[in-house]
């Protein structure tokens, strides 16, 4: 908008455009005395978003102005409300002084946030990380064209990029799991509902542009030497990232040091139905707990939750990392008296957020309490360092390294210890953060305050004496300055140098030269002394910048640590053991365990797994609600829990190479995408056809149920004999189709299993336990019963059942799989059988609704009646 535009507005009206301007989407926070105040647009959106009272504030231009303001001290709680919701948020801070200012008082916008660009503590979840992420993809003809993706986590400068194919560009998102996307302007992307989307310019991606925005940060002539001469559209994605924040940033971003590559091949990956299935951060229904994380979560420090759950996202291909922490976890278990290990963690649950901490301290933006909190915590840094070092003698090299990486230059603790007063105070415009004894020019200006009180008592006995006035006061409000105070009736004892200064009902307050002076003395000096604290404050933050990296680096293996131990708390607790990694693809489980579902009830039934490629697919059968669903979750949970270097629950368990993981369980639909629960069921197992190998893990549940029984028999036998055939992963195959079972019989590397069902007087019992072999029948009815349907229905469907049976017994659906294509026809005498059974069906069913408990002996006497007359009316209708 150009200053013509603007000539029609107040003042205070042309300073907010200019700003709102410059914040363009933005909404823009507009600062005036206690109140940050929204205004059109902005005011509009964030009276609808913060349930804010809209209001007018007059004219502007001839039009009315909407207005809404949030107070200056409660504007976290509404920023994070606002991030939340996906907005970003400018904020126009007064930067001049309204005493001195000649109309509108200066403001300018001091800080940008958005969703993935967040450092302030108490705008960040404790414990999960809020990743900026990029994403790039070239306009070209070329099938082989790839995306590259960069993510940031600005609150521990972690930077990393890969390169991948676009058909893995919603799991790589969906592992990441960013707060924030940043696209090309003339891009779209589908797959970000999830996010909050920033556009900029599609030049911001161009790879001249991207090569010095690059080289300028990293502060290196060539970029030969990040490792990723191969991943040119990846940087492309690192150098428009890095741009967004330098703007929404305007401090220094020296703590992003290091760029990581992520190569393919390095983790197992996992696509969103997947990680949703395995509810590993997340139920189903999008509740943080009972997941994988709240049950392994024992974690003492942020941090170490943190890394717990990027871990758990991350499972790892490599045997030798994975090797590393298993070997710590066993460390901690063995290496040490059993108590040294809970000393270890009450020792980390003194620790601040560390990492995050290091982080602000290199924006320069960490608050007085944190470094009061750091300063206290480093003092049990040589406790921690001693008690690893306990564990050392038996230790895994990760050890080692945490030992090395503790050490933090005790030039820290001093200049903490000094600077930093006992409890400072929580901004440092309230004064009081720095110590006593560190600067003599700011204890002096102090002094004068206490000296204050002296004087005044002084003053006041003087007074007292020269005036004649007993009750004479001399007393100071923030309001009126310093003042002496007499009553009404004493005012004709007042000396003629003293000049009125306020007239109250029942005194006045005076003031006298002598006074005037040493108030102005003494406000001078509360002024200088909070100039003086504020310019040692920002020169202490430059010394302890130098501090970062090491501080970022004890940080890194303290999270370790932390989430390390963890493991161990939980295996100890838990009874889990130590699976054994190999190079193959093979699973392996003996008396495995749900992680989740056993502390859930009273006795949970254990289960063996075994998986490899002579036997790589089980039809897994039996009743619902028999455990189906959990037997097939907890082998992948197992598997996951094994690549991250955890301890798993099993008796024992080895645990081969896995590329991949994918689930199809449960029912789904995507009404707005125009896609039914049997599309979807059909788009992921394609997914699965397409992009499993004989390294992967699949579990697939009830596939082909949403269909006609002859369409989704055909399928599930289809699907099922692809992943034996071509695809040859590592497959459990749960059905209710029991022409499955036959699949064995032809197909060499397939077997049977089934949950165990026990017939009682009662009904059945649901043994959870998992057999060789087909199970006999579904049991679908008695669970009806259990779920408590009305007994008439399911004795109905009982009678029904029967009649189905035996009509078409043996069941047409086997003539599926066989030479003759034709459905095999009962035999007449069957067929008479069954017709004739129906005719008697409405007798039965009167039957049934009789209780003879409740009749008396007439109304007992008429029900006979009644069932002979329809007894008699069914003969009749059934012959001619």
């Amino acid at each position: 908008m150009s200053k013509k535009d603007l000539s029609a507005h107040t003042p205070m009206m042309q300073q907010f455009l200019t700003l709102k301007e410059e914040a363009g989407a933005f909404m823009l926070f507009f600062r005036m005395g206690d109140f940050y105040e929204l205004f059109y647009d902005d005011a509009i959106k964030g009276a609808r978003l913060l349930g804010l009272t809209l209001t007018q504030r007059g004219t502007s231009a001839g039009e009315p102005i909407p207005m809404a303001g949030v107070p200056v001290h409660s504007l976290e709680q509404y920023l994070a409300k606002l991030l939340d919701c996906g907005e970003s948020i400018a904020i126009g801070e007064q930067v001049g002084d309204p005493a001195t200012a000649k109309g509108p008082v200066e403001r300018k916008i001091v800080r940008i946030i958005t969703p993935g660009t967040l450092t302030d503590d108490a705008l960040l979840p404790s414990k999960s990380d809020r990743y900026l992420a990029a994403w790039w993809q070239p306009k070209s003809s070329k099938a082989d064209t790839q995306t590259g993706l960069a993510w940031l986590n600005l609150a521990s400068g972690e930077l990393i990029i890969t390169q991948c194919d676009s058909d893995l560009v919603a799991a790589t998102l969906a592992r990441i799991n960013p707060a924030e996307l940043i696209i090309p302007e003339d891009r779209s992307l589908s797959i970000t509902d999830t996010c909050a989307i920033a556009r900029v310019p599609t030049w911001h991606f161009e790879f001249t542009s991207v090569e010095q925005q690059l080289k300028n940060h990293f502060q290196v002539s060539t970029l030969d030497g990040l490792d990723a001469s191969d991943q040119t559209q990846a940087l492309c994605a690192a150098g428009a990232l890095l741009r967004y924040v330098e703007r929404t940033h305007s401090q220094s971003l020296s703590h992003i040091n290091r760029l990581q590559v992520e190569r393919p091949g390095q983790y197992v990956l996992m696509d969103p139905p997947t990680r949703r299935n395995l509810e590993l951060t997340q139920t189903i229904s999008g509740q943080e707990s009972p997941t994988l994380f709240s049950l392994l979560d024992h974690c003492a420090t942020p941090m170490g939750s943190r890394l717990l759950k990027r871990w758990l996202h991350h499972p790892l291909r490599d045997h030798q990392q994975v090797q590393q922490r298993q070997d710590t976890v066993t460390t901690w278990l063995t290496g040490a008296p059993s108590d040294a290990l809970d000393n270890l963690q009450q020792t980390l649950e003194k620790w601040p957020d560390l990492e995050r901490i290091s982080t602000r301290i290199a924006l320069q933006s960490v608050r007085p309490r944190e470094l009061a909190s750091l300063r206290d915590a480093l003092g049990s840094l040589p406790t921690l360092v001693s008690q690893v070092q306990a564990f050392e003698p038996v230790g895994s090299s990760l050890l080692h390294q945490f030992i090395d990486e503790l050490k933090i230059d005790n030039a820290l603790v001093n200049c903490l210890t000094h600077a930093i007063a006992e409890e400072p105070a929580v901004q440092i415009r309230d004064g009081g953060v720095i110590a006593d004894g560190y600067d003599p020019d700011l204890d002096e200006l102090r002094q004068m305050n206490v000296d204050q009180g002296e004087f005044l008592l002084k003053l006041e006995q003087q007074e007292k004496t020269n005036t004649g006035i007993s009750n004479l006061r001399v007393e100071y409000n923030r309001v009126h300055g310093f003042y002496i105070e007499v009553s009404r009736g004493q005012s004709d004892k007042v000396p003629e140098h003293y000049r009125r200064r306020q007239t109250l009902k029942n005194a006045e307050r005076y003031i006298t030269p002598e006074l005037k002076v040493w108030e102005d003395k003494i406000l001078s000096a509360k002024e200088r002394a909070l100039s003086r604290e504020k310019w040692l404050f920002e020169s202490l933050l430059q010394t302890l910048t130098a501090f970062a990296p090491e501080l970022s680096r004890a940080a890194s293996a303290m999270a370790q640590m932390d989430a390390l131990l963890a493991f161990a708390q939980h295996a100890r607790t838990c009874e889990w053991v130590a699976p054994k990694l190999a190079s193959t693809p093979v699973i392996d489980i003996q008396a495995g365990r749900h992680p989740i579902v056993e502390h859930s009830i009273e006795r949970f039934t254990p289960n063996d797994c075994t998986l490899e490629p002579s036997r790589s697919l089980l039809v897994v059968t039996g009743p619902n609600m028999g455990g189906k669903s959990t037997y097939m979750r907890q082998v992948a949970l197992i598997a996951v829990l094994a690549r991250i270097g955890s301890y798993v629950p099993a008796q024992s368990a080895t645990i081969g190479d896995l590329d991949r993981i994918f689930t199809r369980i449960g029912a789904a639909d995507d009404l707005a995408g125009g896609r039914s629960t049997f599309m979807m069921e059909m788009t992921e197992a394609a997914v699965i056809l397409s992009a499993s190998t004989d390294s992967s893990l699949v579990i697939m549940d009830e596939i082909g149920r949403g269909t006609s029984t002859y369409d989704g028999l055909a399928l599930a036998w289809s699907i099922a004999s692809r992943l034996l055939e071509h695809n040859r992963a590592l497959t459990l195959f749960a059905t209710h189709y029991f022409e499955l079972t036959r699949l064995p019989a032809e197909k060499p590397c397939s077997a049977n299993v089934h949950l165990a069902v026990a017939d009682s007087r009662g009904g059945i019992v649901l043994l959870h336990e998992v057999r060789p072999g087909p199970a006999s029948r579904s049991y679908g009815i008695e669970v009806a019963r259990r779920a408590g349907l009305p007994p008439a229905v399911v004795r109905h469907a009982s009678r029904e059942l029967q009649r189905l049976e035996a009509i078409d017994a043996p069941s047409p659906q086997l003539g599926l799989f066989t030479s003759d294509l034709e459905t095999p026809i009962a035999d007449e005498d069957t067929r008479a059988a069954a017709e004739q059974w129906a005719q008697y069906e409405p007798v039965i069913d009167s039957l049934e609704e009789i209780d003879p408990d409740s009749l008396t002996p007439r109304e007992a006497l008429e029900a006979l009646y009644f069932l002979k007359q329809k007894l008699r009316s069914s003969a009749s209708t059934r012959d001619p």
